[in-house]
């Protein structure tokens, strides 16, 4: 008689471990909601072309500031009506959600990348090594972020890629010091003693032993800083030094439409709004992350 072998410890952890996770996670409702609100706002991001009624840079000369189809006036050609050029805003929107999910990916990339490896080679060499990287990060900690954005933006240039670059730089701190801080907690631990008596070099020892034991505080710090390069973003595109027009970024439309604000109100509203939904979304998302992933608040 044949028996079906089970799955082997290794295997049966991951799972545990996932399941745990989600118990934790599913506890918080606001963090469920903020996962499907994003889950969302990433469907309408990516079947965009779909979606969208018309092009999101297409002037209709004839549809100038039309308001929303439950409006006098209005019209269900244009839903959330239309800008000071004609351009559809249901498209510009669902279009713009692009440009903010990405703007958030990628700051929060190169933060992330930028901010281990200096909290890293800060925590695990220590020494002057130490004191010059932190007193770096603590210069750029002690300019107010947006400041700061803006003044690497004005040296860089106006434009959406040198936005994203003067974000990731201003977070980059708050990574850096959160995996110095983690480094420094688990070097002396016996687990990377044995590593070390073992032989494992310097990189083998940061990148394979003390990292993977750093990330549960790095993943809910990569979620907060996710909606704070969504805002940066905004601001920076509002006053005309992030994405360009006629790119259909929230912050951008904020900014072209603001002399409109009292005569047609639902140019800054709706776009206002959709800054404001997702980055209560992944707010509500680390707090979730947090609850789940410390074990200090874990409810039983």
């Amino acid at each position: 008689m044949t028996t079906i072998p089970s799955a082997s410890p290794q295997a049966q952890r991951p799972v545990s471990a996932l399941r745990e996770f989600w118990h934790y996670f599913s506890q918080n409702r606001g963090a469920v909601i903020g996962l499907v609100v994003l889950g969302f706002m990433v469907a309408i991001a990516i079947l965009a072309p779909v979606l969208a009624p018309h092009s999101p840079e297409l002037q209709y000369r004839d549809a100038l500031l039309k308001p929303p189809a439950w409006e006098a006036g209005g019209s269900w050609t244009y839903v959330l009506g239309t800008d000071a050029v004609g351009r559809d805003m249901l498209s510009r929107l669902m279009y713009g959600a692009r440009f903010s999910l990405v703007i958030g990916v990628v700051v929060v990339t190169l933060a992330l990348v930028g901010g281990i490896t200096l909290g890293l080679i800060a925590g695990y060499f220590r020494g002057w090594v130490d004191i010059v990287i932190m007193r770096i990060m603590d210069i750029i900690l002690a300019f107010p972020s947006l400041l700061l954005a803006l003044v690497l933006v004005a040296v860089l240039g106006p434009g959406l890629v040198n936005a994203m670059l003067a974000i990731a730089l201003v977070l980059q701190p708050h990574f850096a010091r959160l995996v110095r801080a983690a480094v420094m907690s688990e070097a002396n631990r016996d687990y990377v003693t044995s590593s070390r008596l073992a032989g494992a070099g310097h990189l083998r020892l940061m990148l394979v032993t003390i990292l993977p034991n750093c990330l549960a505080p790095l993943i809910v710090q990569a979620t907060l800083s996710f909606s704070a390069a969504i805002l940066e973003a905004a601001a920076l595109g509002f006053l005309g030094l992030g994405a360009q027009p006629p790119t259909p970024e929230w912050g951008t439309m904020l900014a072209t439409a603001r002399e409109f604000i009292t005569r047609a109100p639902w140019v800054v509203t709706f776009p206002g709004l959709a800054i404001l939904v997702t980055v209560l979304a992944i707010n509500l998302i680390g707090d979730g992350l947090r609850d789940a992933l410390d074990p200090k608040l874990k409810r039983s």
